[in-house]
């Protein structure tokens, strides 16, 4: 019995797009700011404010603030963007540090304006924190498996 094994001659290139993509959490941090400067005039208190109200099942109604819903904005756009760190392309390094001026941009802007000392502020800045953490975690481990020790 004799089995026959075809190996391919090159190494297989796997096409992912090059394509280069924005941190998306500068989403948020520029309509926090739109929205905070603009409509609120600098009082981060009123993210509380209700945006509307879904009647549920139970009877009671489910209001939603400006902040829960600008936070829910943020943890779909992290999702995106944790799906983005997987890419190995040469861009992914910029994406990456990009990513962390998008934080550092929170983190300055945290400690430094009277507008952004608000909790919503503060989780979407936790959520740009992670977006670096899972960006450069995700780009290491994926790297390290193409690596190989013979």
């Amino acid at each position: 019995m004799s089995e026959t094994v075809i190996l391919p001659t090159g190494r297989a290139q796997h096409s992912r797009g090059n394509g280069f993509i924005v941190p998306l959490l500068v989403v948020p941090f520029v309509l926090y700011n739109l929205v905070v400067f603009l409509f609120f005039g600098g009082n981060p208190v009123n993210w509380g404010a209700g945006l509307f109200s879904i009647p549920m099942p139970s009877g009671m109604p489910w209001a939603i603030t400006a902040g829960d819903f600008l936070l829910v904005v943020g943890i779909l756009l992290l999702f995106f963007e944790v799906l983005k760190s997987t890419n190995t392309a040469r861009s992914s390094i910029i994406e990456h540090m990009l990513s962390m001026v998008v934080f550092v941009a929170f983190l300055v802007e945290f400690l430094l304006v009277g507008a952004a000392s608000s909790s919503v502020f503060f989780l979407l800045m936790v959520m740009s924190l992670i977006d670096v953490v899972a960006g450069f975690t995700v780009s290491i481990t994926s790297a390290s498996r193409d690596v190989s020790m013979n």
